[in-house]
């Protein structure tokens, strides 16, 4: 028999990955604290009083958000590694590195990354950034079989290549932005 209070429950369920996901648009798209709780109801289509029956705030709806981003970063990682026809370390981390470049074709994911390291002193939003990053490190490193070395350098090419993209130095003439993204190619 289900009970009113199960099918409410359920409901939440089914809407908090819909808000987390409407919180990443939002907050990739207006930062942190440019954007509201509203702003973001109203990209997930219900109230902001329903927003706050799923999420405590505006900070826990960030994290979610952020969570969700990692969520999507491990996914795609896996996806790559799991294509290379080479299943060495290194290849599997260059095909790991090919993945998220394509998937930060769509900025969205990268500037939620971006807005997060700018407003890391707020506790839980850098405890959830760090939690991110430890499972992409973690991943990789667990994944690939690679060395301490290559999978730091993996991590740093990753920022490498935040730094480039957000910048828009991809075919830039200049001789030090050939420099930082010599070797490197992002999708259009």
């Amino acid at each position: 028999m289900v009970t009113a209070r199960s099918s409410i429950l359920s409901t939440a369920d089914a809407r908090r990955p819909i808000v987390a996901a409407a919180a990443l648009a939002e907050f990739a798209r207006g930062g942190y604290y440019a954007t509201t709780v509203a702003d973001v109801a109203r990209e997930a289509k219900i109230s902001p009083a329903y927003v706050f029956k799923l999420y405590s705030g505006k900070e826990a709806l960030f994290v979610a958000a952020l969570e969700a981003c990692f969520d999507a970063i491990i996914a795609a990682l896996e996806e790559g590694a799991d294509a290379a026809v080479d299943q060495t370390p290194e290849n599997i981390l260059d095909a790991m590195g090919d993945a998220y470049a394509q998937l930060i074709s769509d900025r969205t994911l990268l500037m939620l990354q971006v807005h997060a390291q700018s407003v890391a002193e707020i506790p839980v939003v850098g405890e959830a950034l760090r939690a991110g990053l430890a499972r992409v490190t973690m991943f990789a490193k667990n994944r690939s079989a690679g060395a301490d070395d290559d999978v730091q350098r993996f991590i740093a090419y990753g920022q490498l290549c935040h730094l480039i993209v957000t910048t828009q130095l991809d075919g830039r003439p200049e001789e030090w932005a050939r420099l930082l993204a010599k070797g490197m190619s992002h999708p259009a």
